[in-house]
């Protein structure tokens, strides 16, 4: 078997305790928080002086996890346009199941996220929607029909 399962997902941040109170109210919990720097840190991310805050959420069922970093250094670069479109290259969202994506979405905005479209319902399957949160990060909510 080449792996074991998927650990986490990063997301670089600007405002790291805006977007763990977004993803808080999602309903994900926060696993731990940490600081890292060090040579072993550079090693790995391959850059030179790093120091960064890192929150890792939990999603509920415990199999799921975001890890959140802010970098004091080197300092974060923007490499997309502010917001950037789904059709833009690389990692657009990150998908979450929920069982009433209206009052998801209702609890989101009160933390500044906005749809990126709108509610759209697949046949008499799903209703799906995009969401834009802190620091432009773009979730999909799903609330299966059947």
């Amino acid at each position: 078997m080449a792996i074991q399962r998927m650990d986490n997902v990063l997301i670089v941040v600007e405002d790291l305790e805006a977007v763990k109170a977004f993803f808080a109210e999602l309903g994900m919990e926060l696993d731990g928080e940490t600081t890292v720097e060090g040579p072993w840190v550079d090693r790995v991310v391959g850059l030179d002086g790093v120091r960064a805050d890192i929150a890792t959420m939990r999603t509920p069922d415990g199999h799921g996890r975001v890890e959140l970093s802010r970098f004091h250094t080197p300092p974060p670069v923007r490499a997309e346009p502010e917001p950037a479109p789904a059709n833009t290259l690389g990692i657009r969202r990150i998908m979450f199941a929920v069982d009433d994506i209206d009052d998801v979405v209702a609890r989101l905005r009160n933390h500044g996220a906005e749809l990126v479209g709108e509610i759209a319902q697949y046949e008499d399957i799903y209703r799906l929607c995009y969401m834009r949160g802190p620091d432009y990060i773009v979730i999909g909510l799903a609330e299966k029909l059947t």
